[in-house]
């Protein structure tokens, strides 16, 4: 959550910065030297036309995964979740009850999602040993239990089945449920 985050700040940063160097390079009281290494920097940093990061953004905008979340009762709820979101991004975008104290940080067990395909869990990445001792912590643990906020959308999970227990445990504040941001 925090490098997408990050992300998008460093993507928003980057445009502000060509913004303001165009708009630098075209005053007529900026050096020359001023505006050959801005003119290089903008070349740096965004090689291609318009069009072309238009058509790049459609392509990113396309790429998105189909995810059914199961409720507790049973419920299911089908989305679509762009490539590179985390799977608790993907639930508070979506009203889903997926809970996320700690919005990621690996601190709680509060997003623990049941992955109900086992080919499908085969296909995520092994957990770390951060990962591990949260889910030691979480409620109604199986063997195909993740974070979700640990399960990143990819081309190949397209149709992954996530099932949210009945409960959580939030050490912090019993029974709160945090609303994202």
């Amino acid at each position: 959550m925090f490098f997408s985050r990050f992300c998008k700040l460093g993507v928003h940063a980057i445009r502000n910065l060509e913004k303001s160097a165009t708009l630098t390079a075209r005053t007529s009281y900026a050096p020359k030297a001023h505006n050959k290494y801005l003119g290089s920097l903008r070349n740096e940093l965004f090689c291609s036309t318009t069009a072309q990061a238009n058509s790049e953004q459609k392509t990113e905008e396309k790429e998105k995964i189909n995810v059914i979340f199961c409720d507790k009762d049973g419920e299911e709820t089908h989305i679509k979740v762009p490539v590179g979101m985390s799977m608790l991004e993907a639930a508070h975008e979506n009203d889903i009850e997926l809970e996320g104290a700690c919005e990621g940080s690996l601190a709680c067990s509060t997003c623990h999602v049941i992955v109900m395909d086992v080919d499908q869990y085969n296909k995520l990445s092994e957990p770390t040993d951060e990962e591990n001792d949260m889910l030691d912590l979480a409620f109604g643990l199986s063997e195909t239990s993740r974070l979700g906020c640990q399960i990143i959308a990819k081309p190949e999970l397209d149709g992954i089945r996530l099932a949210i227990p009945a409960a959580t445990r939030n050490f912090a504040v019993d029974g709160f449920k945090p609303k994202p941001h």
